[in-house]
């Protein structure tokens, strides 16, 4: 089972959409996919029209086993299952931090899945904590939505830097420009510079459109609800990317 993070120390750059749309892609080339939403505003549960267990919470999902197996959702396209998210999720470091070898939890959950899913992806919230160290451990590979601007590549600096100083292994890191618009300027020359001084860069690019806003209101992946636009082309073309790194 190959385990994909789709991760960003900020919020509002498209990961979500990203989350959604490329297990759905996974799912229809006939792999079974897990989507795991790990943030508590539930985005991801969300747009898939599912809700949590009422008795499922953040110690039963850090327990694992058959706690997760319970609670795994199927969604309304095959081969596409979903853990939805919680908004107890808010106190999941304070759980981790209680545990031994508490960076290395979310690896051990995950892996007694192995036998069930192709992908899992993860949804993960914003930020640097315990619970984005677990999985930068549990994770293959750690796709990061970048929007062109200044203070998007200034994160991405420090994510960088993040994992050289606590000796985490940065070739997992690959990114891709999200939300991009091709007339401005800024957009252009920011994505200029960080193809020419970083790494791992990918080349599909997904535009800033109204179709992948309007996920929200139909609840549904793209491909479903737009499937000839530029936006869902961008999708498949980075998803292509993404298993030929795999």
């Amino acid at each position: 089972m190959k385990k994909i993070a789709i991760y960003s120390m900020k919020g509002g750059v498209g990961k979500t959409a990203a989350s959604v749309n490329l297990s759905y892609l996974a799912a229809q080339d006939g792999f079974n996919a897990l989507l795991c939403d790990l943030d508590p505003q539930g985005a991801s549960t969300y747009y898939f029209r599912i809700r949590a267990s009422k008795n499922f919470n953040t110690n039963k999902f850090i327990k694992g086993g058959k706690h997760i197996d319970k609670n795994i959702k199927g969604t309304d396209f095959p081969n596409l299952d979903l853990l939805p998210s919680k908004l107890s999720y808010r106190n999941l470091d304070l759980a981790l931090d209680a545990l031994k070898n508490s960076k290395k939890r979310l690896k051990q959950i995950f892996k007694e899945l192995e036998d069930d899913y192709d992908y899992l992806f993860m949804d993960c919230p914003p930020g640097i904590s315990l619970i984005s160290e677990n999985v930068f451990n549990a994770a293959d590979i750690i796709i990061v939505p970048l929007i062109p601007t200044t203070l998007s590549e200034l994160t991405y600096e420090k994510l960088i830097k993040f994992f050289k100083k606590n000796d985490i292994d940065s070739k997992k890191i690959y990114t891709f420009f999200s939300m991009v618009e091709t007339r401005k300027t800024l957009h252009q020359e920011t994505m200029n510079k960080i193809v020419e001084e970083g790494k791992n860069i990918f080349e599909s690019k997904i535009p800033y459109r109204s179709d992948v806003e309007k996920m929200g209101i139909h609840r549904e992946p793209l491909p479903v609800t737009s499937p000839h636009s530029d936006s869902t082309q961008a999708y498949k073309d980075l998803w292509k990317e993404i298993k030929s790194v795999l």
